[in-house]
């Protein structure tokens, strides 16, 4: 598999990672100061999800200190669904229930061994095709003033609760 990697400060984690990606055969694409590049979290998020959204990488891995800022970076552009995971069950869930394609970790709380147990339930969870309808939806979520097409309204809702 063809996998974007990048995150805003190259670290034992992120070192660690790059190697068990290798080890399990990927190719990856470096971003960021895993490439030796200067980036913020805002930047390497961005572009890390372009290179997945465009299809030239099949799904994207992101750090940052909390994960936080480069997971909402990386969401800001469609088609990515990234998943901040900070164990094996939300990395098995982003896969089979939200068909995430980026992984985030977080620098600060990510140990060599959650990562690598993390890495294990993502790679080996298949998505389940009987979400489709509701990841679907996510597309549709329009912004305040979108009026292009109708989608997700930011509204009230009508029904009585």
């Amino acid at each position: 598999m063809h996998i974007a990697v990048g995150s805003d400060e190259k670290t034992h984690l992120t070192e660690a990672v790059i190697a068990d990606l290798t080890r399990r055969g990927h190719t990856l694409e470096l971003y960021g100061p895993l490439a030796g590049q200067e980036g913020d979290w805002v930047d390497v998020g961005a572009q890390v999800a372009r290179r997945v959204a465009s299809g030239a990488c099949q799904e994207g891995v992101l750090f940052c200190w909390t994960g936080t800022g480069i997971s909402m970076a990386a969401n800001k552009v469609p088609g990515i669904r990234a998943a901040l995971c900070a164990d094996a069950e939300t990395a098995r869930g982003a896969r089979r229930w939200n068909h995430a394609n980026v992984l985030v970790l977080s620098l600060r709380l990510t140990s060599e061994a959650q990562a690598q147990e993390i890495l294990e339930a993502w790679f080996s969870t298949p998505w389940d095709p009987k979400e489709a309808a509701t990841v679907a939806k996510l597309a549709l979520i329009k912004t305040p003033g979108d009026s292009e097409s109708p989608g997700v309204s930011a509204g009230r809702s009508s029904a009585r609760r």
